[in-house]
């Protein structure tokens, strides 16, 4: 059952997407969620690579700029980013403050950086009938990736500090 735990992403939770030990969660999905235009979910996958909170109220995205997920996040406003492992089950719903804005570096691979607002935060645990299930691997790909890597560190430089336009 999920509840609601507030509209600003707590200490840990800060903390896990600050991108601080990003090597160990290299590989690690995270599922993000936005809007199609018919009102339908639509789902991405990301990594904590292209995702970093900077504080416990705006998250910095970077994705392809000209994808479905770039378009709806840009026209809709709103996508929800899912953590799912063993440790945490959290389901955080953002807003679009601004994006997506050029990533320098980044033009040859279409990359486009988001500034989102966390608008609420909502844990997710085992009620009573399912008393003993829990996520027991997050979902992972391989290999990861290499952060010397043009692309890769081309998003690092995008997700370094929080930007929007003037």
């Amino acid at each position: 059952m999920t509840r609601v735990t507030g509209t600003r992403l707590s200490v840990a939770l800060v903390e896990r997407l600050s991108q601080q030990d990003l090597e160990a969660r290299l590989g690690v999905v995270l599922p993000f969620v936005t809007v199609d235009p018919e009102g339908r979910p639509h789902p991405m996958l990301a990594s904590y690579l292209e995702i970093r909170a900077y504080d416990a109220g705006t998250v910095g995205l970077v994705i392809q700029a000209r994808s479905s997920s770039a378009r709806n996040l840009a026209e809709r406003g709103a996508g929800t980013l899912i953590l799912a492992e063993p440790d945490a089950v959290v389901y955080v719903k953002l807003g679009r403050l601004d994006g997506p804005l050029p990533v320098d570096g980044g033009e040859s691979f279409g990359l486009g950086f988001f500034l989102l607002e966390v608008q609420e935060v909502r844990e997710d645990a085992a009620t009573g009938w399912e008393a003993g299930m829990r996520i027991t691997e997050p979902i992972r790909y391989a290999p990861p990736p290499d952060l010397t890597a043009p692309w890769a560190r081309a998003t690092l430089a995008a997700l370094a500090a929080p930007r929007a336009r003037a």
